[in-house]
Formats: structure tokens, sequence, C-alpha cells
């Protein structure tokens, strides 16, 4: 069963990535591209790598998702039409999800038939579980490695904040120390008005 499992995601897998290249309408191909992602993921859940799994749909699927509604959102798309297609969008869609779906299940009953058959003779389930291994080398030998890392991340994130900032003239901007330092002679004025006399603007 496993054999089986393997050969239908590595063939979905293959066709969807072709599909991806080949189809002329970037959101089918989007589609196509995490059909892809999800085949690779089932394969990776085959081979009791789950963590690695887990890490390509949530960064991977994610990210494509989230990269394409930003691209979408940038630039000028008449979006009254975007609507009117979407019934042209639905078929590849249902496609996707129905495919997803038999992976998922084809992966279940074949981990469930092989874990019931052959646990005793699988080396992943006798040593730690992926997610601890993992935890274990990355936060005790790589842990310094691990934040540079993070430092060389947040370092492209505050160069691209600072290249694409521009300070715009006759914009009111926000003066955070300005409101902190705010006392009440400075913002509030008492004025005495005379019965039946009003105040001159």
């Amino acid at each position: 069963m496993m054999a089986i499992a393997f050969y239908c995601m590595a063939t979905i897998m293959i066709v969807a990535a072709a599909l991806v290249v080949l189809m002329k309408n970037p959101v089918h191909s989007v589609l196509f591209l995490i059909l892809t992602f999800f085949s690779a993921a089932g394969l990776m859940v085959l081979l009791g790598a789950e963590f690695l799994a887990l890490l390509l749909i949530v960064v991977y699927v994610g990210a494509v998702a989230v990269l394409f509604l930003f691209v979408v959102m940038m630039l000028d798309v008449d979006f009254a039409s975007l609507r009117k297609g979407f019934a042209n969008y639905l078929p590849i869609g249902a496609l996707v999800g129905v495919v997803v779906s038999v992976e998922l299940f084809i992966a279940l009953y074949a981990l469930a038939s092989h874990g019931a058959a052959g646990a005793v003779i699988d080396p992943v389930q006798q040593g730690p579980g992926n997610i601890k291994a993992i935890g274990v080398v990355l936060y005790t030998d790589y842990a310094y490695l691990f934040q540079g890392a993070g430092l060389v991340l947040l370092v492209a994130m505050i160069g691209a904040i600072v290249l694409t900032l521009r300070h715009r003239v006759h914009v009111k901007r926000q003066d955070i120390f300005k409101q902190v330092s705010r006392r009440r002679k400075d913002s509030v004025v008492i004025v005495k008005v005379k019965t039946g006399e009003g105040i001159e603007e």
C-alpha cells in the first residue's frame, strides 16, 4: 500500500508541476502549484518526515497564497471582472480540492496499514519523533547559528523598510514623543464667557 500511495502522489506531483508551467491562466497555475506542494508533503509523510511535511504546507502553501493575494491587491485589477470570472475558476479549484482530499486519505490509510503491519521494523518509530529530534539539534548544537539567521532576517527586513520608505511633504505624521510629553496646560484652554455673550473664533 505504501508503494501504491508513493507512485500515486509522485505522479500527481509531476503532472501538477507540469501544469503550473503550461497553464496560461495565472490563477490556475497557482492552484496547481499548491497541489504540487501538497503532493510533496504527502510524500514526506510517507517517508516519516511529518515535521517537514507540515513546514512545507504551512510555509510554502501559505506563502504562495499570501503572495498571490498581495500581487493581486497591488496591481490595478478590475475586481468586478474578477468576481465575474469566479465561476471559471471553480471547476479547477474543486478538482484540486478533491485531489488533495484523496491524497490525504491515501496517505493516512497507508500509514495506518503500514503501522499495523510493520511497526516493529519501522525505524522512525524506534527513536524520538522528528519534531523533538530537530528541536534538540537546532537549539543545542546550532543555537547560535539559528539566532544569527534570525538577526540576518531582521536586518534584511529593516533594510527593505528603509529603502522603500519615502517622506512626503505636507503629510501629517505622528510624533509619539510629543504626544507622550504633552501636558495639560499645553492642550487645555479655559475661557471665561460672560452670560449672554459668545466667543470670537
